[in-house]
Parts: C-alpha cells; sequence; structure tokens
C-alpha cells in the first residue's frame, strides 16, 4: 500500500481523517506545521517535497481564505507538484456555495486546479460545521452563555466534521468517488436559536442567541484582533444565513457513505458528554 498524506492533519478535519485511515489500516501521513508527521506550511513551498515524497494520494486544504492572498501560488502550484511527485489521487475540502460563486470565491482556483490535475479527484463541499460550536468560532459565546451572530432566525443544516472526514476517507482510498462533488450537511437545516437551546440542555446551562447587525458585528471581530477582510468575509458568510440563503440539506454524505449523515443532537450529546463545554 503506498502513503496518503493529509494536508492539515492535526486539524479539524485532518485529525479525524488521519484517524478514520488508521483505522482501515492504511498507510497515512499527518503533514502541519506542528505537531504533525512531517512539517508542512502551505504558505512555505519549501516544505512540500519531503512532505509529498512518496504520497499516492493528498488531501488538501485551504487554510487562509483571506481576500486578496494569491491564490495561484498556493493551492494550484502544490497541485501542480503534487502530481509530478506521483500522486494520483487529489480530495480537497471546498466549502458550500462554491459551485454557485463567481471567480472571486478564495476556492474557485482551488477547485479548478485540482478538476484539471489529470489524476483522480474528489471534492467535498461541507456547510458549516457543528464543531464550530465546540471546537472554533463560537465555543467562547456558548461559554458564557451568548451566542451573539448576525443570523436572525436563518437556518442552515450543520454538518458533522466526522462525517466529512469519513467521506474524505472514504474519497482518498476508493476509486469509485473519482470525479465526484460531494455537498455534505446534515439531515436538516437549524436556526441558532435552537443549537443554542439543544447544547443549553445537554449541558443544563441557558444559552441564547442574540441577533447582532452585520457591522457591530464586524467591529467586535476586528476589536478582537481580527483582520478587517477575513472580518467582513465571515460576516457576509453568516448574514447569507441570516437573509435565507443558507445551504439546503443534502444527500451527499449517504450517498458517499451509504448511511444518512449524523444528526446535530447527536453531535451535542457527544460533545457534552466530552466536556467541550465544561
Amino acid at each position: 500500500m503506498e502513503k496518503i498524506l493529509v494536508l492539515g492533519g492535526t486539524g479539524k478535519t485532518g485529525r479525524r481523517v488521519v484517524r478514520h485511515l488508521k483505522a482501515a489500516g492504511m498507510p497515512v501521513s499527518a503533514a502541519s506545521r506542528t505537531g504533525g508527521d512531517v512539517a508542512f506550511d502551505l504558505g512555505r513551498p519549501e516544505t512540500w517535497a519531503r512532505a509529498l515524497d512518496g504520497a499516492a494520494a493528498v488531501y488538501i486544504v485551504e487554510p487562509d481564505l483571506r481576500p486578496g492572498l494569491d491564490r495561484r501560488a498556493r493551492v494550484p502550484a502544490l497541485v501542480a507538484e503534487a502530481v509530478a511527485a506521483g500522486a494520483r489521487r487529489l480530495v480537497l475540502l471546498s466549502a458550500h456555495g462554491v459551485g454557485e460563486a463567481g471567480d472571486d470565491h478564495p476556492l474557485k482556483s482551488a477547485e479548478q486546479a485540482v478538476r484539471e490535475s489529470g489524476v483522480g479527484w474528489t471534492l467535498l463541499r461541507p456547510d458549516w460545521f457543528s464543531q464550530n460550536f465546540s471546537e472554533a468560532f463560537w465555543r467562547q459565546g456558548i461559554l458564557a452563555g451568548t451566542l451573539a451572530l448576525p443570523t436572525g432566525d436563518g437556518r442552515t443544516p450543520f454538518v458533522d466534521a466526522e462525517d466529512i472526514a469519513e467521506v474524505a476517507a472514504a474519497a482518498l482510498t476508493d476509486e469509485r468517488h473519482s470525479g465526484r462533488i460531494y455537498y455534505l450537511t446534515g439531515p436538516r437545516a437549524i436556526a441558532f436559536g435552537e443549537a443554542a437551546d439543544l447544547i443549553g440542555r445537554a449541558t443544563g446551562r441557558t444559552i441564547r442567541h442574540v441577533d447582532v447587525d452585520p457591522e457591530v458585528f464586524v467591529e467586535r471581530q476586528v476589536a478582537n484582533g481580527v483582520p478587517s477582510d477575513v472580518a467582513r468575509l465571515l460576516t457576509g458568510l453568516l448574514v447569507n444565513i441570516r437573509d435565507g440563503r443558507g445551504a439546503a440539506p443534502s444527500d451527499g454524505v449517504e450517498h458517499a457513505l451509504g448511511r444518512p449523515p449524523r444528526r446535530f443532537e447527536d453531535y451535542v450529546a457527544e460533545a457534552a458528554a466530552a466536556g467541550h463545554w465544561n
């Protein structure tokens, strides 16, 4: 068996992809700036060759979505080097809405490079991760008891990162996923207020969602050290949900894995039991 390289191998999806591959007995290498099996930094091309050496399949993540970043110098260049080094299968973690967006979407050039690579490819387009409530952006609000976001009563079908990772692991090891684009969501769309209520019940605490004016939200992020362009990008994505333009539930997980996606309620129960909101 030939090596599978997981970029961002210590991150939210990457570490889960590594775990699934190891459980299946596959030879996998976790690449990361720190803490992985091999050092890798997408912003430092001199780190690529050692990580790519011997990799027959590569899981690709673009960690920096800042507007204005030179996209041609990152994932497209990496894809070219990976194929030249012998990779025959590429799986890209993309995002919901890339296919409908204009050429200015930060992941558009990455998708194009993977699809035109000349080797087997799979695109994953997930909705907002359920784990954002317990491992990332919104955890502090949950811990504080107030989740203040410019989302109103808008709904979206949060997807469990475990489902994303399992689909990625399947795509990295099974040719039947080649040439496929998987839209990955949970089974139903829910509002942030309902998400807060579910987490509150699971933790025995009062947690409320408060709608925030988008400009106020941008100002708060900038005050907390988030670059202005990144703050506006994130705010715009959240306002899309507020305006009813959130993703619709899709059957991507079921098509890829032959089972329904995990429910948000199940994620909440597991995260609460694991102490993520203690």
